[in-house]
C-alpha cells in the first residue's frame, strides 16, 4: 500500500475520511472492508485537489505506477456529501497507439478502435474543452487525433501521466468555477467545500466472454418497494446501460433478454452484495458493475436515486427490520420532501411547455381549464369540470371560487398573498407573483409575451411546487398517505415534544387534516365562514344597517349558522381544543368593487345604486391593513363580537351534550393596548354569562390575544394578565414590522434578496433577528407576568422547521399552520426533539 501527503490506496485500514477524501472515496472503502470485488482504486484528498487546481501537481509517475504498466484508469469525483455534485466520470485514461495495438489484438479491431475514439472525443471536448462539432459523427482514431492536433496544436498525448495530468487539473478547475460552485451552494454545501477525487484502475467491461457493465439496485426508485431495477449493457462501459437501446434486464424477463439468463451466478452475486451493502451500509444502494469474461468488479456504489415517496418507504423499512433505530430513520427524511408525498405531482418523465414562471405558493401540480372570476369556477364545479382560477390577486370575496377550483394563479403577491395562504390551508397548488402574465378579466384572455393568447376554457397545468405554469396536461401522479407514510407521522409523534395544530376554518379543512393526526385547531378565521352566498347577503345587509337595532336584527340571522359552524368543529375535533378568532378584516371586504357587484347588491338589499355606492365609498380606507379592522371593529361595532361568542358558546353547550365537555378558545386579534383586552373580555364574559344562565349548563372557555402589533409584543406583560394566552400572529406582525405589505413585496422580495437586503423573503422564512427579538420580548415578558400562560405561533410562519426550532428553543406551548404543512411541522419537530437528546447525551 502507498500512502503520500497528496494520495492514498484505498485499503481497509487506509486513513480514508469523509470530510479530505469525499463520499465516494469513503464508501468504496466500506466495500473493500466487506471484502467485495473493487478494482484497485487510489484517492485524492480535497487539499490536494485544491493544489492541482492552483497548477501544483502531485508525483504522476507515484500516482500511476501504484497501478502498473499498461493499466487504463478512470477518475470520479469525490465531494463530501453526494448532492454537492462534482465534474463527470472520465474513463480509459491511458489509452495511446500502443495499448490501442495490444487491445486490437487482444479484444479485435473493432472494440479497440471504439474504446480509442471514445477516450480520444472525452478528453477533448470535456477535458481540454475543445469545438465538440469537430469530434461528433463516425470516425477513425487516426483522423480524431488529425482534428485533436489541428485544435490544440499539439499530438495526442502517448502517456499515461500526461492525459492524467490533464484530466486532474480539468476537473479540480471545473470544481473552482462559478457554475459549479453556484450549483453546490444551492445544496447547501458551504463556500469552500472541497472535492476529492478517486483515480481507479479500469475494468473494461469488453471480453471474449460474458463482458460488459451495468446498473443495479433493488429497490423501486419510485416507490421504494423490493424490486430490481437496472440495466446491462454487454461490452459496454461506465453507466452506459441506462441510456443504450441495446441493454439488457438484470433478472429474467419476458419483455427481453436479461443478465440473469447468461449468467445468473453473476446476478446472484449482485443480490448477495446489494443485501450485504443494505444490513453494513445501512442504505438501499445503487451499483456500478461490470463483467469480465464473467468475472464481476464492483465499480462504485452510491445512494439509490429515488422519489419521496421512496425515500420514506426505505427508511421506514430500514428501521422496522431494525437495521437503523427509528430516530435516525426519523432525521434521515428532509421535511419538506413530505410535500411530495401530501398532493399531485407532475411526473418527472412528462414533457414540460413552460408557459411563465412564478413564486411556487402552495405545493401540488393540477390541470384544468382557465377561468377568470369564483363564479366561473363554481359554474365549472357544478358542471364536474376542473378549473384553474386566474386571478391578478384574489380576496375574501373570491373564497367559495377558490374552493371550487382545483389550482389557483395570480399575477400579484408572494408566498403570504391571501391567495397562497388560502391554497395552503385547502391543499390547493398555487402559483403567486407570476408578473409576466397579462391578464384582461374583459376580454377573459391570458397572454405572456411571445406566447399565443390563452382564452378562458383553455386548459393549463399549475405546478405549485416548482412555481411553473404549463401549457396543456402533462402526466401526473398521484399522492400517497398510507403505509410508510403514516407510520413515519406516528413515530414522528412518539418523538416530537411541541404541539402541532393547525389552521382551520371550515368541516372541509378538519376533514382533510384528521389523517394527519393534529393537537387541535390552532386558529379558526370565522370571517370565512360568511362568504357563502346566503350569509354574504346577511352580512351586507348588516353592514348597511342604519342603526345597533337593524344591525342586530341582522345579525340574529347570521347566529344559527355560526353556531353550526362551531357545533360540527367541536364535533369533529373530539374534545381537542379550537382557538377561534374573532372577525378580523375591515367591512369593505364583504362589498362589491365593481359597478356590476354594487348594482347587483343595490337590487338584493333594495337599495338605490347610489346609496349603495355612497356607503361602499365611506367604508373605503387608505391603508385597511392598518384600519378599522379586528379589535377595533369589535369595540366600535360591538354586536359582532358579541353574536360570535354568543354562537361560540351555545356551539360549546349542544357539542357537550353526551361527550366529554368542550371548553372553547377565544382570540382577539389585532390587538395593541390592554384596555382593548378589557373591554372586549368584559363583553364576552357577559355573554356567557347569559348563554349559561339561558342553557342551565356551566362550561369553561379560555380567551386569549393574537400578538399581531409590535406593541402588544411590547406590552405582552400587561395583556397577559387579562389572557389565558397569547399566539404570535408572525404574517401581521411582520408586515408591521418591516412596513411592509405582503401582497406587494413579491415586486422587489426578489432583487432585495439578491442584493443582500434581506436573507430570505421575511413572509417565507421567520425573521428571528428582528420579528424574532419582539417574539422573545413578548415570551419572556409574558412568562414573566403570568408563568403558566400558554404561548404559541400562529401565522403561515408555523410550519417552517426554522420557526418551529425557535419555538421550541423559547419555550412555547405549540405552533399552528396550515393543514397540509402538518406532516411537515410533525416530522421538523421530531427531528428537533432527537438532535436535542443525542447532544444531551453527549
Amino acid at each position: 500500500m502507498l500512502t503520500t501527503p497528496d494520495f492514498a490506496e484505498i485499503t481497509a485500514d487506509a486513513d480514508i475520511s469523509n470530510a479530505r477524501h469525499g463520499n465516494r472515496a469513503k464508501c468504496l472503502q466500506r466495500l473493500v472492508r466487506l471484502e467485495l470485488p473493487v478494482p484497485l482504486t487510489v484517492a485524492l484528498s480535497a487539499d490536494t485537489v485544491r493544489s492541482i487546481a492552483k497548477g501544483k501537481m502531485p508525483d504522476m509517475e507515484a500516482l500511476t505506477g501504484i497501478f502498473g504498466k499498461g493499466s487504463l484508469l478512470s477518475v470520479r469525483s469525490s465531494s463530501q456529501m453526494p448532492d454537492w455534485g462534482g465534474p463527470g466520470t472520465i474513463l480509459n485514461i491511458g489509452m495511446t497507439d500502443a495499448v490501442a495495438e495490444e487491445l486490437a489484438r487482444t479484444h479485435g479491431r473493432d472494440a479497440a478502435d471504439a474504446l480509442y475514439m471514445n477516450f480520444i472525443r472525452t478528453y477533448a471536448v470535456d477535458v481540454l474543452r475543445l469545438d465538440g462539432d469537430l469530434f461528433s459523427g463516425t470516425m477513425t482514431p487516426r483522423l480524431a487525433k488529425t482534428y485533436f492536433e489541428d485544435e490544440a496544436e499539439e499530438p495526442f498525448p502517448q502517456s499515461i501521466e500526461a492525459q492524467l495530468t490533464e484530466v486532474l487539473r480539468s476537473m479540480a478547475r471545473a470544481w473552482e468555477g462559478t457554475t459549479a460552485r453556484l450549483l453546490r451552494q444551492a445544496q447547501g454545501a458551504p463556500e469552500d467545500a472541497g472535492l476529492g477525487l478517486v483515480v481507479q484502475r479500469m475494468a473494461l467491461g469488453i471480453g471474449q466472454g460474458i463482458s460488459g457493465s451495468g446498473v443495479v439496485q433493488f429497490v423501486s426508485p419510485a416507490t421504494g418497494e423490493p424490486q430490481i431495477t437496472g440495466r446491462y449493457l454487454p461490452q459496454g462501459q461506465g453507466r452506459a446501460a441506462l441510456s443504450e437501446d441495446k441493454a439488457q434486464f438484470i433478472e429474467s424477463d419476458n419483455r427481453g433478454p436479461a443478465l440473469e439468463d447468461s449468467a445468473p451466478e453473476a446476478v446472484a452475486a449482485l443480490r448477495e452484495a446489494g443485501s450485504l451493502m443494505r444490513q453494513r451500509l445501512r442504505e438501499e444502494m445503487q451499483i456500478e458493475f461490470t463483467l469480465m469474461n464473467g468475472t464481476l468488479q464492483i465499480l462504485d456504489a452510491v445512494k439509490c436515486p429515488r422519489s419521496a415517496r421512496a425515500e420514506v418507504a426505505i427508511a421506514v423499512a430500514l428501521a422496522s427490520e431494525k437495521i437503523i433505530p427509528r430516530e435516525e430513520a426519523l432525521t434521515r427524511i428532509p421535511p419538506f420532501t413530505l410535500n411530495q408525498m401530501l398532493h399531485r405531482q407532475v411526473n418527472p418523465e412528462a414533457k414540460r411547455d413552460v408557459l411563465t414562471r412564478g413564486i411556487a405558493a402552495a405545493p401540488g401540480a393540477a390541470t384544468g381549464r382557465i377561468v377568470f372570476s369564483a363564479g366561473a369556477a363554481q359554474s365549472a364545479a357544478a358542471q364536474g369540470e376542473s378549473c384553474i382560477l386566474v386571478r391578478r390577486e384574489t380576496s375574501p370575496e373570491d373564497i367559495r371560487g377558490m374552493h371550487a377550483a382545483q389550482a389557483i394563479l395570480t399575477e400579484r403577491g408572494g408566498m403570504t398573498s391571501h391567495a397562497a395562504v388560502i391554497a395552503r390551508g385547502l391543499g390547493l397548488p398555487c402559483v403567486t407573483g407570476a408578473s409576466h402574465l397579462q391578464l384582461d378579466a374583459r376580454k377573459k384572455t391570458l397572454t405572456v409575451a411571445g406566447r399565443k393568447v390563452f382564452h378562458e376554457g383553455e386548459i393549463i397545468t399549475v405546478d405549485g411546487s416548482s412555481g411553473e405554469v404549463l401549457v396543456g396536461a402533462p402526466a401526473l401522479i398521484e399522492p400517497a398517505l398510507g403505509g410508510a407514510f403514516a407510520t413515519l407521522l406516528h413515530w414522528a409523534d412518539e418523538f416530537r415534544d411541541i404541539g402541532i395544530r393547525c389552521n382551520a376554518d371550515t368541516k372541509e379543512d378538519v376533514e382533510a387534516v384528521r389523517a394527519f393526526g393534529v393537537d387541535g385547531i390552532g386558529l379558526c378565521r370565522t370571517e370565512h365562514m360568511f362568504f357563502d352566498p346566503i350569509r354574504l347577503t346577511v352580512m351586507r345587509e348588516m353592514i348597511f344597517a342604519e342603526g345597533p337595532e337593524d344591525r342586530i336584527a341582522a345579525l340574529k340571522r347570521l347566529l344559527p349558522m355560526q353556531r353550526a359552524d362551531f357545533t360540527e368543529l367541536f364535533k369533529l375535533m373530539e374534545g381537542k381544543p379550537v382557538c377561534i378568532r374573532l372577525f378580523d378584516p375591515p367591512l369593505h371586504e364583504f362589498l362589491p368593487g365593481d359597478r356590476d357587484g354594487i348594482r347587483a347588491l343595490a337590487e338584493a338589499l333594495d337599495l338605490p345604486v347610489s346609496r349603495v355606492a355612497t356607503r361602499i365609498e365611506a367604508l373605503q380606507e387608505f391603508n385597511p391593513m392598518l384600519g378599522m379592522r379586528g379589535v377595533r371593529l369589535g369595540i366600535t361595532v360591538p354586536e359582532i363580537y358579541e353574536m360570535q361568542a354568543r354562537a361560540i358558546f351555545e356551539a360549546t353547550v349542544a357539542a357537550s351534550k353526551g361527550r366529554d365537555p368542550v371548553v372553547p378558545e377565544i382570540m382577539i386579534p389585532l390587538v395593541s393596548a390592554m384596555r382593548e383586552v378589557e373591554l372586549v373580555k368584559a363583553r364576552i364574559d357577559g355573554v356567557a354569562s347569559a348563554v349559561k344562565s339561558e342553557s342551565n349548563v356551566d362550561f369553561a372557555y379560555r380567551l386569549g390575544v393574537m400578538v399581531e402589533t409590535p406593541r402588544a409584543a411590547l406590552r405582552a406583560a400587561e395583556i397577559a394578565e387579562h389572557s389565558a394566552f397569547l399566539s404570535f400572529g408572525t404574517n401581521d406582525l411582520t408586515q408591521m414590522t418591516y412596513g411592509l405589505s405582503r401582497d406587494d413585496a413579491g415586486r422587489f422580495m426578489s432583487a432585495y434578496v439578491t442584493q443582500g437586503v434581506f436573507h430570505e423573503d421575511p413572509f417565507h422564512r421567520l425573521d428571528v433577528e428582528g420579528v424574532g427579538e419582539l417574539l422573545r420580548l413578548g415570551t419572556e415578558r409574558a412568562r414573566a407576568a403570568k408563568p403558566g400562560i400558554i404561548l404559541s405561533i400562529c401565522g403561515e410562519h408555523g410550519g417552517q422547521p426554522d420557526t418551529i426550532a425557535f419555538a421550541r428553543d423559547a419555550g412555547h406551548d405549540y405552533v399552528s399552520c396550515s393543514p397540509y404543512r402538518v406532516p411537515v411541522a410533525k416530522l421538523a419537530a421530531a427531528q428537533l426533539a432527537v438532535k436535542a437528546s443525542m447532544v444531551k447525551s453527549d
